[in-house]
């Protein structure tokens, strides 16, 4: 008498992590997710972590654990994971101000973004 599980997001050979709030534009983080599409973690993780952008770090945060996701929760192998998918949303945006000259008011728009990040693991080919 209990509801049916949930079916899985992603494929048997993937592993997902999503990542929100984060406090950056959406287009800014497009520029680091850019940068790790479609290359193997090792060098993935390895950019991110030399990489000047600032957002950089959380980026890294949100792959490893992807990483993690996809040995302890899928039995994946770390080896042969490719970032598969890495792409981003919006967010709700804080609205802030600052007075101006004659009266008017300046608005200031603080966006968030959030960051999903799925892992594939390749299979070989025999």
């Amino acid at each position: 008498m209990s509801k049916d599980k949930n079916p899985r997001r992603v494929a048997d050979n993937e592993a997902m992590a999503k990542t929100r709030m984060l406090r950056t534009s959406p287009q800014k983080l497009n520029l680091v997710a850019a940068m790790i599409r479609g290359k193997k973690v090792e060098k993935a993780l390895q950019d991110l972590t030399f990489s000047k952008k600032r957002i950089s770090d959380d980026v890294r945060k949100c792959l490893q654990s992807a990483i993690a996701n996809a040995e302890n929760n899928h039995n994946l192998d770390v080896d042969e994971l490719v970032v598969a998918e890495a792409y981003v949303g919006k967010n709700m945006t804080m609205k802030r101000g600052r007075p101006r000259a004659r009266g008017r008011f300046g608005r200031i728009i603080k966006p968030f973004s959030e960051l999903t990040i799925k892992v594939r693991q390749n299979e070989e080919q025999a």
